[in-house]
């Protein structure tokens, strides 16, 4: 049989079930927007008549992903589970935990539409694909409420200098001026934002894609440490808990503006808020105009079970194909992984994403140029920083010789 047949049997295979099978899928989308993305994922499942499991995992990846690698690890897996782009899966895919998706990659021509590269390179271990890129997320938007400053008889500010600026009228009329949810991760997010808004695109792609700790050390980073000093003074009696609570802050106006990545989108889209009108979108804080390159993947445990693996890699073809992309990416606010569908139907600041992505002003995120150790200390100096009087310049040497462990 040729090559070309052959691929053509295996695209089928993958597409049509011949009974039902159910597979349970873990995630960590909870929010009202998250739900509303995942649930096209489970509707496009179960018409192709097969049978979506919500396993979802309150309180983010950060509770979620220990949870799911236990499971995996402890002879209980999944039949999917998301994870972000990167290294959080490595271990997992080294210790041949993993399901090989590399037939169903090349029967679906992923490595032809799947934009940037970089994405299904994050899937890839020595020359072989172990998971289904769903989205791009990009965490570096600065998001603002229109009204707190139409109240305020103040433009809209079009940038993070502008934002900080206008932050005393913003407290002296009782708003917060930075909504900022108390888990780990989101201060680690804000301080990500600022690297490439202050530092600039060439300073961060010295020292994270580089590795050149004269640069990390240098002034281009003093002054996103200072920047981050700042915020956290802006975010003070931001006494919220979830990143979603702290949207719903600036969506009801109690706060001017959130740093948070562009699923932010999907809280104001289920709110009735509508882009460029009741809210405002800054990539790159307004500085830097890029995006990374962040996300979501699925990856699909071994389950030594013939019938649940080909589900499997339907479910994985089915989350990368065009369809499935449109209607789930609306949904989440995220960017899709490939460049050949139809996304007439964006909203402005989903339209200024996909302007960035098209231009190429992208660079790969925090997840795939650090070790997940790394990762670690850096997050665990974010939250001492964002809670404390830590002064900006001992952040900065602390953060520094962190990076040093992972060269």
């Amino acid at each position: 049989m040729k090559l070309s047949k052959m691929t053509a049997l295996l695209a089928m295979s993958v597409a049509m079930p011949a009974a039902a099978t159910e597979l349970e899928v873990t995630h960590w989308w909870t929010s009202g927007g998250e739900a509303a993305a995942v649930a096209e994922l489970a509707k496009a499942f179960d018409a192709s008549g097969d049978k979506w499991v919500d396993g979802a995992i309150a309180g983010g990846g950060g509770t979620a992903r220990p949870i799911m690698i236990s499971r995996i690890t402890g002879g209980d897996p999944m039949g999917a589970t998301q994870f972000n782009h990167g290294q959080q899966a490595l271990e997992l895919v080294e210790a041949g935990l993993m399901l090989d998706l590399t037939d169903v990659a090349e029967a679906n021509n992923w490595k032809e539409v799947v934009y940037p590269p970089s994405l299904l390179d994050a899937c890839t271990v020595d020359g072989k694909i172990f998971c289904a890129p769903v989205n791009i997320h990009s965490p570096e938007w600065l998001w603002l409420s229109n009204k707190v400053y139409e109240d305020l008889g103040l433009p809209v500010p079009t940038n993070w200098d502008e934002f900080v600026a206008s932050a005393p009228a913003v407290r002296d009329a009782g708003k917060l001026p930075l909504a900022l949810g108390d888990q780990p991760w989101q201060s680690n997010l804000a301080f990500g934002a600022m690297q490439i808004a202050v530092a600039g695109l060439d300073a961060w792609k010295a020292v994270n894609v580089d590795k050149n700790m004269d640069v990390a050390a240098g002034p281009e980073y003093a002054k996103v440490f200072e920047a981050a000093a700042a915020a956290r003074e802006l975010a003070k009696g931001s006494a919220v808990q979830d990143w979603n609570q702290a949207t719903n802050l600036v969506i009801t106006d109690q706060a001017a503006g959130q740093i948070m990545g562009d699923w932010a989108q999907g809280e104001f889209q289920v709110a009735n808020e509508v882009a460029g009108t009741d809210y405002t979108c800054l990539p790159g804080l307004g500085l830097n105009e890029y995006i990374s390159t962040g996300g979501d993947a699925f990856y699909f445990p071994k389950l030594n079970d013939p019938d649940k693996e080909a589900a499997q890699k339907r479910l994985a073809a089915q989350l990368v194909s065009p369809d499935v992309q449109v209607a789930f990416n609306l949904k989440k606010g995220s960017l899709p992984i490939r460049g050949d569908i139809d996304l007439s139907a964006a909203n402005d600041c989903m339209k200024k994403g996909l302007e960035i992505l098209a231009g190429g002003n992208i660079v790969p995120s925090g997840d795939m140029v650090w070790s997940p150790d790394v990762q670690k200390q850096n997050e665990d100096l974010m939250v001492e920083f964002w809670k404390s009087d830590m002064p900006a310049a001992d952040a900065h040497a602390k953060w520094v010789a962190n990076l040093k462990t992972g060269l």
